[in-house]
Order: structure tokens, then sequence, then C-alpha cells
């Protein structure tokens, strides 16, 4: 259980497990005649939700119910779209890119994005006035 100690193997795992039920969600909606834009936003918040509560508790050991968590952990999510748009849209019109290429330097670009704001802000803990040296 070594590997388990390591933080960013931990973020992986739920990364890689939020993936795979948000594409076995996606396709269970569809095989049961869900429109595929209900069938997309039900697997998706679901997906977010999982992301959230397995990153919060496993991955940073955090309490889950923590609304301005919960609201940073939402900027995060939006933030993350904005930058796939913008890599998917306009930045790979104006410089020329295949959508395939576009798409994995998404894959790879979102995972790091997050990874840093979940480090940075969304599970930051905060300093009790006990710990503030002056």
């Amino acid at each position: 259980m070594g590997l388990l100690r390591h933080k960013l193997v931990r973020f992986a795992m739920v990364g890689g497990g939020t993936a795979l039920a948000y594409i076995l969600l996606y396709m269970a909606f569809l095989a049961v005649g869900l429109p595929q834009v209900v069938a997309n936003g039900v697997a998706f918040l679901l997906a977010v939700i999982l992301q959230y509560a397995g990153q919060a508790s496993f991955t940073f050991g955090q309490p889950l119910q923590d609304r301005n968590q919960i609201s940073r952990f939402c900027v995060m999510v939006g933030l993350g779209f904005v930058s796939s748009a913008l890599i998917t849209g306009p930045i790979s019109l104006m410089v020329g890119l295949n959508p395939w290429v576009a798409a994995a330097i998404v894959t790879v670009l979102l995972p790091v994005q997050n990874y840093i704001f979940m480090t940075l802000w969304v599970f930051v803990s905060p300093i009790s006035k006990t710990e503030i040296k002056l």
C-alpha cells in the first residue's frame, strides 16, 4: 500500500475511476433510451459528484460537507470547461490543430490544471490562528 501514500497516485486513481464511471453511465443512459444530450448531462453531473467525493475524501482527506470547498470545486470544473472549450475551439482554429490533437491536449492539460487547483485552492485546509507565526 506504499503507492497509496502518494497524493498524485490517489488523484490519478480517482480521475481514472471517474472517467470510467462517466463512460459507463453515459452508455447505460443511452442504452435505456435517454436522448444523447440528457444522457451526457446526467452522466457528467454524476461523474462530477463522484469526482468531488473521491478527491475530497480519498485524495486530500477533507470533509465532504464544506460549502466553500464545494463552491471552489464547482469553479474549478467551470474553469476546466472554459479551458477545454478554448483549446478545442478558437485556439485550435487559430493554430490549425486537428480536432484529435486538440482533444489530446485537453486530455493531458485538464488533469494537470485540476491537480494544481485542487492542491493549492480547492482542498486547502484553513490555517488556524494558532498556526500563524508572527
